[in-house]
């Protein structure tokens, strides 16, 4: 269904920037590649690395 589409995603400092990686993983299962973008806020709530 996502095969092949690009999706980037914008992390911002919520509380559901823990929520993002969960979403992440998903949308790759399904065959989408994800860029994501992390704020400075964002890495109160989850690391780069996660990303």
């Amino acid at each position: 269904m996502l095969h092949g589409k690009r999706i980037l995603l914008v992390i911002g400092g919520g509380i559901a920037a823990y929520k993002s990686l969960e979403l992440i993983r998903r949308l790759q299962d399904r065959g989408a590649r994800v860029r994501a973008i992390l704020t400075k806020a964002g890495t109160e709530f989850v690391t780069p690395l996660s990303v």
